[in-house]
């Protein structure tokens, strides 16, 4: 089970990364210029692809935490570094004057 939440989470990310490059810059720094008559960049497109962009985003957040929750079972509990440390306080020395 956890190898298949694995898979499909990279398979998610990658698709995620693909529809995010896939989108019209609307900020303008990075606008390369393309007239709005191009079918990929076209209104409707802008929308298809913002509502997919969410959708995959929200898909990979649910197969993130449900990767978390399997492997969760797998760890062992481990003890603190302070446990392990000796109960034994240095002793002081004494001033000999």
């Amino acid at each position: 089970m956890e190898n298949i939440l694995l898979v499909l989470n990279i398979i998610l990310a990658l698709v995620l990364v693909l529809l995010v490059l896939m989108q019209k810059s609307e900020g303008g720094a990075l606008g390369i210029g393309v007239s709005q008559e191009n079918m990929m960049f076209s209104k409707s497109a802008g929308n298809f692809m913002t509502k997919a962009t969410g959708v995959v985003a929200t898909l990979f957040i649910i197969c993130s935490l449900a990767l978390t929750i399997v492997s969760r079972g797998d760890l062992t509990p481990s003890s603190s570094v302070l446990d392990q440390v000796e109960e034994d306080t240095p002793t002081i020395p004494e001033n000999n004057n």
